[in-house]
């Protein structure tokens, strides 16, 4: 199920913050790294109202257009934030800290970068904790990665990464800063820029991977497949599920395709009665399934 978008909003109000007071920071001390980490703000503010977005499209009733629905506008939004990621906020980080390494302007007043680095890091670090806790609610007693892979909903594992990078970024940014104020080497807030721009990268290659494939189209599990043709080929009519098709078309809602050999001694009604009657039982036992095509096969 779509998660409550709680930690997106969460995020959203701390990276407006955020953005600003990096920005007149860096801006007023000359901090290369902290003009990158403005960007990282600004480009995590955008990727939040991108996932406000394709929540609410998904959520659109299907039309004769889109007659399994819109689910799969959550999924399209979801890789566009993963590109802006790469784009904005990695690559022009990237930029920002070459320019600064290879032109160094020495900090003036870093007291103030301390500041809202500090500020930053209370508000990124109290949004982190409600993102890890709506998904720690998600994904129950699964390991972290594993349900990272089977959730089919970006939305729940986007906003953890964003601010799990977003906090790591600034304690890069504070040590390189610190390092560069005490031993008065200004091309070290360069290579900090650099860093946060590498890690912002790292990360969009794993949201784009993820977001990617729930895009081109992901089936139920391979257990839940075994399940399925355990329930259809227990009913009486039914001699052997040949094959099982399925994808979700959003976080919540599954199509799903059997073609089924019937007994060959059935007429049209008695089979007719048998794929409702499946129709129903699979319905009963998984509410994600929400469309069911049933073909028989010699």
């Amino acid at each position: 199920m779509v998660k409550n978008p709680l930690s997106i909003y969460s995020a959203l109000v701390a990276n407006l913050l955020i953005a600003l007071a990096k920005f007149i920071a860096g801006a007023y001390t000359n901090s290369s790294s902290m003009i990158s980490e403005g960007i990282h703000s600004v480009v995590d503010t955008i990727n939040e109202l991108l996932l406000l977005y394709g929540l609410k499209r998904s959520k659109k009733p299907a039309d004769r257009f889109k007659p399994f629905g819109y689910g799969r506008e959550l999924y399209f939004w979801s890789f566009i934030v993963a590109i802006l990621i790469f784009g904005l906020g990695g690559a022009l980080s990237v930029y920002q800290g070459i320019i600064h390494i290879i032109n160094p302007k020495p900090l003036e007043n870093p007291v103030w970068n301390y500041i809202v680095l500090g500020f930053s890091v209370v508000c990124e670090g109290a949004s982190l904790l409600i993102a890890l806790k709506e998904f720690n609610i998600l994904r129950g007693e699964l390991p972290f990665w594993k349900a990272v892979v089977k959730s089919k909903d970006p939305s729940s594992f986007l906003v953890l990464f964003e601010d799990g990078a977003a906090v790591l970024g600034l304690f890069i940014v504070f040590i390189f800063m610190l390092c560069s104020h005490i031993f008065n080497k200004p091309a070290l807030d360069g290579v900090a820029s650099v860093l946060v721009g590498c890690l912002l990268i790292f990360v969009s290659l794993i949201l784009a991977r993820e977001s990617r494939s729930l895009l081109m189209g992901e089936g139920i599990s391979i257990e839940t497949q075994k399940r399925l043709i355990q329930i259809t080929e227990d009913d009486p009519a039914v001699i052997k599920v040949i094959n099982v098709l399925s994808t979700y078309e959003s976080p919540d809602e599954i199509v799903l395709m059997l073609i089924i050999r019937f007994k060959p001694n059935l007429h049209t009604a008695a089979i007719t009665d048998a794929i409702e009657r499946l129709k129903t039982r699979i319905k009963n036992q998984y509410a994600l399934i929400k469309f069911i095509v049933i073909e028989p096969k010699n």
